[in-house]
């Protein structure tokens, strides 16, 4: 009798179990023909407060540091939209589980753009990675609070001015010279040589750097170190000859 009772206590358990499992297949077909969420209003305000901030934090970075000493709006415009479709892509990713190797080799694949029509200057480089670690910071880690987010964009934005501070690191701006007079060259002669080209450039050289030689032609590439006039970036200050023409 007993082990009937068994027996029957164990077949009721099984019935249940597989009750259960067949409700919860039921559930997951019927939810798979429901097709997908039309209205994810938790998930569209985290979209929402999430983009704004990140656009606030990219706008202020290249308004407030990169463009006043470079002036250049072609690069203006590539961060912010680079900005953002990173963030768009990598946010709208992560709602389908993204793992992180993913994320981070979609990071990399912006990280080595170049552009074919101009060789991009470091400076230009530098803030266009840090463009896109911003943005994928913002979007990747819906996990972390608003609070840790806004500490994380504000060491982005101190470490920036640390950065482009003159109090920290004094400035020198660089310029390459092709030079027409080899005598003033040797060592012993350098403060000649640098009093030549203060004479000729009008600028406050602090030391010079001698390149490639030409004897037959008694031209020299010299490269010149001095103190810039304005706070800005000259983007031909290394272009060490005039472009072909035709």
């Amino acid at each position: 009798m007993g082990n009937l009772l068994s027996l029957a206590a164990g077949g009721v358990k099984s019935a249940l179990a597989a009750a259960e499992e067949l409700e919860l297949d039921v559930q997951s077909l019927t939810e798979s023909l429901a097709g997908p969420v039309w209205a994810d209003w938790g998930g569209l305000t985290e979209l929402i407060l999430r983009f704004f901030l990140n656009v606030a934090v990219v706008a202020l970075i290249v308004r407030v540091f990169y463009y006043p000493k470079s002036k250049r709006r072609d690069y203006f415009v590539t961060f912010i939209l680079i900005s953002i479709s990173v963030f768009l892509i990598i946010f709208l990713m992560g709602g389908v589980k993204l793992k992180t190797g993913v994320a981070l080799g979609l990071f990399a694949i912006f990280g080595i753009i170049r552009y074919r029509t101009e060789s991009v200057p470091i400076r230009e480089m530098t803030y266009l990675f840090l463009i896109i670690a911003v943005s994928t910071i913002n979007a990747l880690d819906s996990s972390i609070s608003y609070v840790e987010l806004l500490a994380t964009n504000l060491l982005f934005i101190i470490s920036i001015w640390a950065m482009e501070s003159n109090r920290w690191v004094k400035h020198l701006a660089s310029k390459l010279v092709l030079y027409d007079n080899v005598s003033l060259i040797t060592p012993e002669r350098e403060g000649e040589l640098i009093e030549d080209l203060k004479k000729r450039t009008g600028l406050d050289i602090q030391r010079v750097e001698v390149g490639a030689i030409d004897f037959s032609k008694d031209t020299v590439m010299v490269k010149i170190y001095y103190d810039p006039l304005v706070n800005e970036v000259n983007s031909v200050n290394h272009v060490g000859r005039l472009p072909k023409v035709g």
